[in-house]
């Protein structure tokens, strides 16, 4: 932020798995070919993903869902060991609006505890599956003890949630569709109409979207991706010459989401004297 000096920008990958097509149609299982989609992010996206993240030296977070973490416990542990932060994204991306509280409540039980058990401590950030919240997704995120969410889409800066007129404690680190990899590359042959977007369109895309952002105090770039959509070789040449498009920028900060939301919270704490400012949720 810009008291500190630095721009921060955070890569976050949402690794869904089989779990963006099973959560939608529960006849899923029985689609081989449907569900191979999914299947492609943890066995050829993600171990791209790290090798080029290890060659830039940059750290990052991966939002997981618990059935996820269940499935690929040995891609999981290579996220880990390569120093990335693992993020609760539900057990098993169940959108939540569809949910009653005690299967939200459930959801949020069964992800934190698959999170504790393959890195050894609780998750402190929280997207939700599919984009959206219940009427009670807050209060449980509250009630679970988040310190950051990544959901909003209201602003260019990092921000104290608020929730019934109060603030939750939560940092918000919005980001937006325009910086999501589905929009451009998530096609379906379900879907009619939906096409694909050339990598080059991205890439200008997305780094209009960084130079823009830089060039204003107290931004924050948070890049939502997929390993199953941006793992493609074609899109991983996106994301390498964004990382180094990044890199020319002098206050660039690549981190993980906890270290981010760490900084903007004591940046808001000192601006607004003993209370951060807040913003409804």
């Amino acid at each position: 932020m810009a008291e500190t000096g630095r721009f921060p920008v955070a890569l976050t990958f949402d690794l869904d798995a089989e779990t963006l097509w099973l959560a939608r149609d529960p006849q899923s299982q029985h689609k081989p070919v449907w569900l191979s989609q999914g299947r492609y992010g943890p066995r050829e996206g993600l171990p791209r993903i790290l090798a080029l993240l290890r060659r830039y030296g940059i750290r990052c977070t991966f939002f997981i869902p618990g059935m996820v973490i269940e499935r690929y416990p040995h891609e999981v542990r290579s996220i880990v060991d390569d120093g990335h932060e693992v993020a609760h994204h539900s057990y098993s991306h169940r959108w939540a609006e569809t949910l009653t509280e005690a299967e939200e409540r459930e959801e949020m039980a069964r992800g934190v505890e698959c999170i504790e058990k393959a890195t050894g401590r609780k998750p402190l950030g929280y997207r939700s599956p599919a984009g959206e919240f219940s009427i009670h997704s807050i209060d449980l995120m509250m009630e679970f003890g988040f310190s950051y969410s990544s959901n909003m889409f209201d602003a260019d800066s990092p921000y104290m949630l608020e929730h019934r007129g109060k603030p939750t404690g939560i940092i918000e680190l919005p980001f937006a569709w325009a910086l999501d990899d589905a929009p451009f590359f998530l096609y379906s042959n379900r879907l009619p109409g939906r096409i694909m977007a050339a990598p080059s369109a991205v890439l200008e895309t997305w780094t209009r979207e960084f130079d823009g952002l830089a060039a204003e105090p107290g931004r924050c770039f948070v890049l939502a991706m997929h390993p199953q959509v941006i793992g493609r070789p074609s899109r991983m040449w996106v994301l390498e010459e964004l990382i180094r498009h990044a890199r020319g920028h002098p206050a660039v900060w690549f981190a993980r989401c906890d270290d981010v939301a760490a900084s903007a919270r004591d940046v808001l704490s000192n601006r607004a004297g003993a209370a951060p400012p807040a913003r409804r949720g």
